[in-house]
């Protein structure tokens, strides 16, 4: 036929075309991998959670030890006494035993109480001195208050001041509170990284995310070889 031109696509670009698409058909898969992988890390870090300071709440009315409780001095005379939110995201969530009752002595840095996780235990230290006016009803007719409201109806004890100006003279208030806390979280990402190394504990136990973010509750499911090296490390610090 005049005027008709047959061209063979393997003589021309034609190759290069099918070569692309075949670039793309292999490609595919492994987008379809990637992405998906991206959904699961995404659920994860939903379903963990991520401890950063911006989920923590840090009141400034109240003054903070270094063992990681809290006290208030109420207008009646009587201080209040609690445990931070930093502790109570770290370990997740865990019942109060009682070590005190009303009308006994207590020492600054005595121990008040115990958190227990499943058998596992926290020696609570006292951030004053005095005597023991009333353990929290609230708290004992309601155990998960101590997680979700550690501030107002979840404190742990009352407590009449010995030497309250002196005993809390050195103890972290409003800005000072949050800078410290900012520290001890970063303090707390080095200790499990160390942990980890240090134990070894089961590839399931995850508690760095993607980042080097730090999981919500990363104490939850550690050996109890942890948590007395946390022991150690957070709630024994001198005071």
């Amino acid at each position: 036929m005049d005027g008709f031109t047959y061209h063979d696509i393997f003589q021309t670009k034609g190759i290069e075309y099918i070569i692309i698409i075949a670039f793309l058909l292999l490609l595919i898969p492994f987008w379809i991998i990637i992405n998906k992988r991206a959904v699961i890390v995404q659920n994860i870090r939903k379903a963990l959670g991520i401890l950063t300071m911006d989920i923590l709440r840090i009141p400034k009315g109240l003054f903070y030890s270094k063992n990681h409780t809290w006290t208030y001095l109420e207008k009646s005379g009587t201080a209040k006494v609690g445990l931070d939110d930093l502790l109570l995201h770290i370990t997740g969530e865990v019942r109060l035993n009682y070590i005190k009752d009303p009308d006994e002595m207590v020492k600054k840095g005595e121990t008040l109480a115990e958190v227990n996780q499943n058998g596992k235990l926290l020696r609570i230290k006292s951030p004053i001195s005095g005597k023991i006016v009333q353990a929290n009803p609230l708290l004992l007719e309601n155990p998960g208050l101590l997680n979700k409201d550690p501030y107002e109806r979840g404190w742990i004890y009352s407590i009449q001041p010995s030497n309250w100006i002196e005993e809390t003279r050195s103890y972290y208030f409003a800005e000072e509170a949050i800078k410290w806390s900012k520290k001890e979280l970063e303090r707390f990402k080095d200790f499990i990284t160390l942990s980890l190394y240090k134990y070894s504990p089961e590839p399931s136990m995850v508690i760095l995310q993607e980042g080097g973010e730090l999981s919500d509750n990363a104490l939850s499911g550690m050996p109890d070889e942890i948590w007395q090296d946390f022991q150690e490390e957070f709630l024994d610090q001198p005071v």
